[in-house]
């Protein structure tokens, strides 16, 4: 069980770093998305190059921050029910969430989306609109995104069946907002 901990904090790691790096294509997409906008008003011109990038931006962090969103149990999900629950349970709902929702639906995305990437590239496939970028790029964010998503899916896994073993303490606490957290000490 060791061994299995600490895979998931390594793979805990990866989604956290791939999660803080990503912030950044939210500046730049805003960036882009606000240029766009200033040099169309202001000088009558358009690009769809410049256009496909703030959807190729927005795409990234939609996908790359996937499994960044799992870590945190920001997931969207039924709160009003399972907040219900006890730890043990809402423990189980989520190992078996994972096991026969998440892990099936990710690796079935993963794996079918590497040849559509593939086909891309080997085509060196560019956008049909003039002016318009590769699509190799934002295709390759599909396998990648959901591969990260797995990955934290395992890691989930792996948390709950400890927790549930007596190993570690509930994981689903320790995502609480450290903002929402310092605000708290403030108040006190």
């Amino acid at each position: 069980m060791s061994f299995l901990l600490r895979l998931s904090r390594a793979i805990d790691a990866l989604n956290e770093r791939v999660g803080h790096l990503v912030y950044w294509l939210i500046l730049a997409a805003v960036l882009v998305s606000a240029g766009n906008a200033m040099v169309r008003y202001a000088f009558d011109m358009s690009s769809n190059g410049w256009l496909e990038l703030q959807w190729y931006l927005f795409s990234a962090v939609f996908l790359l921050a996937a499994g960044y969103t799992l870590l945190h149990n920001e997931h969207v999900r039924i709160d009003v029910i399972i907040g219900r629950f006890s730890p043990q349970t809402r423990a189980w709902v989520d190992l078996l969430g994972g096991l026969f929702f998440l892990l099936p639906m990710a690796i079935v995305i993963t794996v079918l989306s590497w040849p559509v990437f593939v086909e891309s590239w080997t085509r060196n496939e560019v956008s049909s609109d003039a002016g318009g970028l590769l699509r190799w790029p934002v295709k390759l964010l599909i396998p990648v995104g959901f591969l990260l998503l797995v990955l934290q899916g395992i890691s989930e896994i792996i948390k709950r069946i400890a927790f549930l073993l007596g190993r570690i303490p509930d994981p689903a606490e320790r995502h609480i907002d450290p903002y929402l957290d310092e605000m708290k000490k403030l108040a006190e």
